[in-house]
């Protein structure tokens, strides 16, 4: 059988659940070896490398703390004792407080903005040097980075940084043949959906005003993710894929 990524390398932060594991099998399932980076979900995360290896695929879980750059830097010491190069990087994990702006504090917002955002940053300084020309880097967005949610101020303000600075990734790195995306999901009912407190109201209305008239799945997400992935979409770079079954497009 052929795979359109076999033999490639993949890492995928905060792959242990939700978005971030169907993620990692989509690549995997594509022929994509795979470290997968996970914060406190252990057991997860080894679960997950036990189902891509069942696939023919050699994986490993590695623990870190996106947010911190010397936790980063153990990330990949130990990515590089298990792999000599690295060719898909999908920034996933993220983090964030559900409250109104006003009732931040600045630690809050410096968990939001190093975690979703300066982590992109902090894993790319890494990951170039193992990248072949061909390389892909990968960021998770939301809509929140350019619409307004009740009690996601600091998130979506963290996610707008996210997209800005992949597109001057996608500048910087272009000349190296690494191509720079990111990927805005819509509501999608995974764990992280749970500590809304409208999420059955957010979840109606996507169902309701999106003209694909269902729920958006993790998989769906994944399915963008592996586009950006193949050789096809090389010319496709500092772009932000939005994948909501076109909720955003509705009145």
């Amino acid at each position: 059988m052929s795979y359109p990524l076999n033999g490639k390398v993949a890492l995928v932060t905060g792959a242990s659940r939700g978005i971030g594991r169907a993620i990692a099998r989509k690549l995997a399932s594509a022929g994509c070896h795979l470290a997968a980076t996970y914060y406190n979900s252990h057991d997860e995360a080894e679960s997950l490398c036990a189902e891509v290896r069942a696939m023919g695929r050699r994986a490993c879980a590695l623990q870190g703390n996106v947010a911190s750059p010397e936790s980063v830097g153990e990330v990949m010491e130990a990515f590089g004792k298990e792999f000599d190069r690295l060719d898909i990087l999908i920034n996933n994990a993220a983090t964030g407080v559900l409250k109104p702006a006003l009732e931040m504090t600045l630690k809050q917002w410096r968990w939001c903005l190093e975690t979703n955002a300066l982590a992109v940053n902090l894993f790319a300084q890494r990951a170039v040097p193992l990248m072949p020309r061909g390389g892909r880097i990968i960021a998770i967005s939301s809509l929140g980075a350019s619409h307004a949610i009740p009690g996601y101020g600091f998130i979506g303000a963290s996610k707008a940084a996210l997209e800005s600075l992949v597109r001057t990734l996608a500048q910087e790195l272009g000349p190296l043949g690494i191509c720079v995306n990111a990927v805005s999901a819509g509501p999608v009912d995974t764990d992280a959906l749970k500590f809304f407190p409208n999420r059955e109201e957010l979840l109606s209305s996507f169902t309701q005003r999106a003209p694909s008239g269902r729920a958006l799945t993790p998989d769906d997400v994944a399915g963008a993710v592996y586009l950006l992935c193949l050789p096809e979409a090389d010319m496709v770079t500092g772009h932000t894929l939005v994948v909501d079954g076109g909720f955003s497009i509705a009145s």
